[in-house]
Protein backbone atom coordinates (compact mmCIF):
# COMPACT_ATOMS: atom_id res chain seq x y z
CA UNK A 1 0.00 0.00 0.00
CA UNK A 2 2.99 2.14 0.28
CA UNK A 3 3.27 2.20 -3.75
CA UNK A 4 -0.17 3.70 -3.90
CA UNK A 5 1.02 6.43 -1.74
CA UNK A 6 4.47 7.21 -3.83
CA UNK A 7 2.02 6.78 -7.14
CA UNK A 8 0.13 9.56 -5.94
CA UNK A 9 2.82 11.99 -4.48
CA UNK A 10 5.69 11.01 -6.94
CA UNK A 11 4.55 9.54 -9.77
CA UNK A 12 7.15 9.83 -12.19
CA UNK A 13 9.89 8.19 -9.47
CA UNK A 14 7.15 5.50 -8.69
CA UNK A 15 6.39 4.26 -12.10
CA UNK A 16 10.38 4.38 -13.36
CA UNK A 17 10.55 1.57 -10.35
CA UNK A 18 7.68 -0.41 -11.51
CA UNK A 19 8.90 -0.83 -15.46
CA UNK A 20 12.48 -1.10 -13.92
CA UNK A 21 11.59 -4.08 -11.63
CA UNK A 22 9.41 -6.10 -14.44
CA UNK A 23 7.83 -7.79 -11.72
CA UNK A 24 5.62 -10.57 -13.61
CA UNK A 25 1.86 -10.97 -13.12
CA UNK A 26 2.22 -13.68 -9.82
CA UNK A 27 3.94 -11.16 -8.01
CA UNK A 28 1.95 -8.47 -8.54
CA UNK A 29 -1.18 -10.34 -7.90
CA UNK A 30 -0.20 -12.40 -4.63
CA UNK A 31 2.56 -10.35 -3.20
CA UNK A 32 0.80 -6.32 -3.93
CA UNK A 33 -3.12 -7.00 -4.67
CA UNK A 34 -4.83 -9.42 -2.78
CA UNK A 35 -2.89 -8.44 0.31
CA UNK A 36 -4.10 -4.67 -0.23
CA UNK A 37 -7.73 -6.07 -1.34
CA UNK A 38 -7.84 -7.93 2.04
CA UNK A 39 -6.55 -4.80 4.19
CA UNK A 40 -9.50 -2.89 2.80
CA UNK A 41 -11.76 -5.88 3.12
CA UNK A 42 -10.91 -5.66 6.75
CA UNK A 43 -11.30 -2.75 7.76
CA UNK A 44 -14.40 -1.85 5.86
CA UNK A 45 -15.73 -5.05 7.61
CA UNK A 46 -14.75 -3.80 11.16
CA UNK A 47 -16.44 -0.34 10.29
CA UNK A 48 -19.48 -1.71 9.43
CA UNK A 49 -19.56 -4.06 12.25
CA UNK A 50 -18.32 -1.14 14.26
CA UNK A 51 -20.35 1.86 13.39
CA UNK A 52 -22.71 0.26 11.17
CA UNK A 53 -23.47 2.78 7.72
CA UNK A 54 -25.64 5.68 7.36
CA UNK A 55 -28.41 5.10 4.81
CA UNK A 56 -29.92 8.18 3.53
CA UNK A 57 -33.09 6.22 2.03
CA UNK A 58 -33.87 5.94 5.52
CA UNK A 59 -32.23 8.66 7.31
CA UNK A 60 -30.55 6.51 9.99
CA UNK A 61 -27.00 4.62 10.63
CA UNK A 62 -28.31 0.42 10.04
CA UNK A 63 -25.69 -1.34 12.38
CA UNK A 64 -24.30 -4.63 11.12
CA UNK A 65 -23.96 -6.06 14.72
CA UNK A 66 -22.18 -9.43 15.20
CA UNK A 67 -23.32 -12.23 15.16
CA UNK A 68 -26.53 -11.61 13.75
CA UNK A 69 -25.22 -9.77 10.42
CA UNK A 70 -22.16 -11.66 10.57
CA UNK A 71 -23.26 -13.63 7.30
CA UNK A 72 -24.16 -10.87 5.41
CA UNK A 73 -21.18 -8.80 6.08
CA UNK A 74 -19.07 -11.54 5.03
CA UNK A 75 -21.17 -11.92 1.57
CA UNK A 76 -20.86 -8.26 0.89
CA UNK A 77 -17.23 -8.17 1.66
CA UNK A 78 -16.73 -11.33 -0.61
CA UNK A 79 -18.74 -9.95 -3.69
CA UNK A 80 -16.79 -6.23 -3.20
CA UNK A 81 -13.04 -8.46 -3.07
CA UNK A 82 -14.72 -10.74 -6.30
CA UNK A 83 -15.28 -7.60 -8.52
CA UNK A 84 -12.44 -5.62 -7.52
CA UNK A 85 -10.62 -8.91 -9.13
CA UNK A 86 -12.54 -9.43 -12.05
CA UNK A 87 -12.43 -5.55 -12.71
CA UNK A 88 -8.59 -4.99 -13.01
CA UNK A 89 -8.75 -8.22 -15.21
CA UNK A 90 -11.43 -6.90 -17.39
CA UNK A 91 -9.76 -3.60 -17.94
CA UNK A 92 -6.87 -5.22 -18.57
CA UNK A 93 -7.94 -7.27 -21.42
CA UNK A 94 -9.46 -4.80 -22.85
CA UNK A 95 -6.55 -2.11 -22.57
CA UNK A 96 -4.59 -4.70 -24.15
CA UNK A 97 -7.07 -5.29 -27.18
CA UNK A 98 -7.75 -1.63 -27.43
CA UNK A 99 -3.42 -0.88 -27.95
CA UNK A 100 -3.53 -2.79 -31.05
CA UNK A 101 -5.88 -0.31 -32.68
CA UNK A 102 -2.99 2.11 -32.37
CA UNK A 103 -0.34 -0.05 -34.03
CA UNK A 104 1.85 -1.30 -31.15
CA UNK A 105 -0.39 -3.95 -29.30
CA UNK A 106 0.86 -4.45 -25.73
CA UNK A 107 1.31 -8.15 -24.00
CA UNK A 108 -1.29 -8.44 -20.74
CA UNK A 109 1.39 -8.38 -18.43
CA UNK A 110 1.90 -4.49 -19.40
CA UNK A 111 -2.03 -4.22 -18.94
CA UNK A 112 -2.33 -5.94 -15.79
CA UNK A 113 0.73 -3.80 -14.33
CA UNK A 114 -0.18 -0.63 -15.71
CA UNK A 115 -4.37 -1.37 -14.36
CA UNK A 116 -3.24 -2.76 -10.82
CA UNK A 117 -0.78 -0.02 -9.81
CA UNK A 118 -2.83 2.61 -10.95
CA UNK A 119 -6.13 1.69 -9.22
CA UNK A 120 -4.30 1.16 -6.03
CA UNK A 121 -4.89 4.86 -5.09
CA UNK A 122 -8.68 3.99 -5.70
CA UNK A 123 -8.50 0.97 -3.82
CA UNK A 124 -6.33 2.82 -0.64
CA UNK A 125 -9.92 5.18 -0.97
CA UNK A 126 -12.12 2.98 0.12
CA UNK A 127 -10.42 2.87 3.54
CA UNK A 128 -12.59 5.91 4.41
CA UNK A 129 -15.55 3.40 3.93
CA UNK A 130 -14.89 2.30 7.17
CA UNK A 131 -16.60 6.10 8.39
CA UNK A 132 -20.48 5.31 8.33
CA UNK A 133 -21.00 9.14 6.99
CA UNK A 134 -18.85 8.34 4.05
CA UNK A 135 -20.70 7.75 0.65
CA UNK A 136 -19.45 5.57 -1.13
CA UNK A 137 -19.72 7.54 -4.78
CA UNK A 138 -17.32 10.42 -2.86
CA UNK A 139 -14.38 7.59 -2.59
CA UNK A 140 -14.69 6.40 -5.73
CA UNK A 141 -14.82 10.09 -7.04
CA UNK A 142 -11.52 10.87 -5.81
CA UNK A 143 -10.49 7.16 -6.14
CA UNK A 144 -11.15 7.49 -9.80
CA UNK A 145 -9.13 11.06 -10.11
CA UNK A 146 -6.58 10.10 -8.81
CA UNK A 147 -6.21 7.08 -10.94
CA UNK A 148 -6.68 9.47 -13.74
CA UNK A 149 -3.45 11.20 -12.64
CA UNK A 150 -1.50 8.56 -12.05
CA UNK A 151 -2.80 6.58 -15.24
CA UNK A 152 -0.95 9.93 -17.21
CA UNK A 153 2.52 9.10 -16.39
CA UNK A 154 1.93 5.19 -16.10
CA UNK A 155 0.73 4.84 -19.72
CA UNK A 156 4.21 5.82 -21.69
CA UNK A 157 6.04 3.85 -18.86
CA UNK A 158 4.15 0.87 -19.02
CA UNK A 159 2.69 0.44 -22.19
CA UNK A 160 5.21 2.06 -24.40
CA UNK A 161 3.23 3.29 -26.93
CA UNK A 162 4.21 5.37 -30.08
CA UNK A 163 4.59 8.91 -29.11
CA UNK A 164 2.44 10.30 -31.45
CA UNK A 165 -0.47 7.60 -30.05
CA UNK A 166 0.39 7.89 -26.48
CA UNK A 167 -2.26 10.71 -25.61
CA UNK A 168 -5.07 8.83 -27.74
CA UNK A 169 -4.23 5.38 -26.08
CA UNK A 170 -4.04 7.36 -22.61
CA UNK A 171 -7.80 8.50 -22.94
CA UNK A 172 -8.68 5.66 -23.77
CA UNK A 173 -7.53 3.90 -20.84
CA UNK A 174 -8.99 6.43 -18.84
CA UNK A 175 -12.46 5.74 -20.13
CA UNK A 176 -12.14 2.01 -19.75
CA UNK A 177 -11.08 2.52 -16.33
CA UNK A 178 -14.23 4.87 -15.45
CA UNK A 179 -16.43 2.50 -17.05
CA UNK A 180 -15.02 -0.66 -15.20
CA UNK A 181 -14.42 0.61 -12.19
CA UNK A 182 -17.86 2.56 -11.42
CA UNK A 183 -19.86 -0.98 -12.95
CA UNK A 184 -17.65 -2.34 -10.18
CA UNK A 185 -19.07 -0.07 -7.78
CA UNK A 186 -22.67 0.73 -7.97
CA UNK A 187 -24.44 -2.42 -7.22
CA UNK A 188 -22.49 -2.54 -3.69
CA UNK A 189 -22.91 1.10 -3.05
CA UNK A 190 -26.46 0.73 -4.04
CA UNK A 191 -26.55 -2.26 -1.24
CA UNK A 192 -24.88 -0.60 1.32
CA UNK A 193 -26.89 2.73 0.98
CA UNK A 194 -29.72 0.72 1.50
CA UNK A 195 -31.03 1.65 -2.24
CA UNK A 196 -30.92 -2.10 -3.28
CA UNK A 197 -32.96 -4.60 -1.12
CA UNK A 198 -31.76 -8.32 -2.16
CA UNK A 199 -33.38 -9.99 0.65
CA UNK A 200 -36.59 -9.93 -1.58
CA UNK A 201 -34.64 -10.41 -5.01
CA UNK A 202 -35.17 -13.25 -7.53
CA UNK A 203 -31.62 -14.11 -6.62
CA UNK A 204 -31.72 -14.98 -3.06
CA UNK A 205 -35.48 -16.82 -3.51
CA UNK A 206 -33.26 -19.13 -5.93
CA UNK A 207 -30.12 -19.14 -3.76
CA UNK A 208 -31.40 -18.54 0.24
CA UNK A 209 -28.20 -19.25 1.68
CA UNK A 210 -26.50 -16.01 0.10
CA UNK A 211 -27.90 -14.24 2.60
CA UNK A 212 -28.30 -16.69 5.34
CA UNK A 213 -31.93 -17.19 4.63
Amino acid sequence: MIKAFFLIFEPSVAWERVAQSRRGMAFILFLFLLPMLLIVAGVESWGLITFGKWQPAYQKVRGFQLPEHLHEVVIFELAVFVLAIATVFIAAYVIKTISGTFREKCSFQQAFTLVVYSLSPMFLLRLLDAVPAVHPGVTWTIGITLTIWVLYQGVPRILVPDPTHAFGLYLSTVIVMVLTTGLARLLPGLYILGMVDFHHSWLTQKFPALLGH
